[in-house]
């Protein structure tokens, strides 16, 4: 059996760097990482199946976008929307979207400090982070997909509880009672245990 390849996506206000624990917990995968640019360049390297995709909060939602339903994702933290029934109320996501544009360095370390991550770069791009705080606010992801493990944290400051509950409906599903929103942070041999049981089963 031919082992696959790790392609990752991180959330929104983060980095490729996001995976570099999860990555060291995984040294048997090949692994590639998509950056959305919100620090620097962006870079989508091209790869071949066999692959698995990971993402990582909004990651998760833009991978099941671009991504053909056959492949396998592993969703950490993640959604197929983020606003709407259930999820986080539209008021909420507006005001952030509006003070953005105002203070976008203060906006982006707030939502890392809930998170519970330490500052950001200081060289934000923030049209970047801007243009994906609306694909939040906006976009949804078909939750039909032959093949998909969910992950959540129980104390996710980010998500509503109902919201976790009911993304990705008929996906495999497991939950850490003490994780919060940073699961590959914070949680990692929990994840890296979850993805290498998912890319063997």
């Amino acid at each position: 059996m031919t082992r696959p390849t790790l392609l990752f996506l991180h959330g929104w206000g983060f980095d490729h760097t996001l995976w570099d624990a999860l990555c060291e917990r995984l040294p048997d995968f090949a692994s590639v990482r998509w950056d959305r640019g919100y620090f620097g360049r962006p870079a989508a390297p091209s790869v071949a199946p066999p692959l698995i995709a990971v993402g990582h909060s909004l990651g998760a939602l833009l991978l099941a976008q671009l991504l053909p339903a056959d492949m396998p994702l592993i969703a950490i933290n993640g959604f197929d929307r983020f606003t709407g029934p259930d999820g986080v109320p539209d008021r909420v996501l507006d005001h952030m979207r509006r003070r953005f544009a105002e203070v976008p360095g203060v906006v982006l370390n707030e939502f890392r400090n809930r998170c519970g991550a330490p500052h950001a770069p200081e060289s934000l791009q923030a049209q970047r982070l801007a243009d994906d705080l609306t694909s939040l606010a906006t976009e949804r992801a078909e939750s039909t997909r032959r093949r998909m493990l969910v992950l959540h944290g129980g104390a996710d400051p980010i998500l509503p509880p109902a919201l976790r509950d009911t993304v990705f409906l008929g996906a495999t599903r497991a939950v850490h009672a003490e994780g919060g929103h940073l699961l590959p942070l914070t949680h990692t041999a929990w994840c890296a245990d979850n993805i290498r049981s998912f890319a063997w089963g």
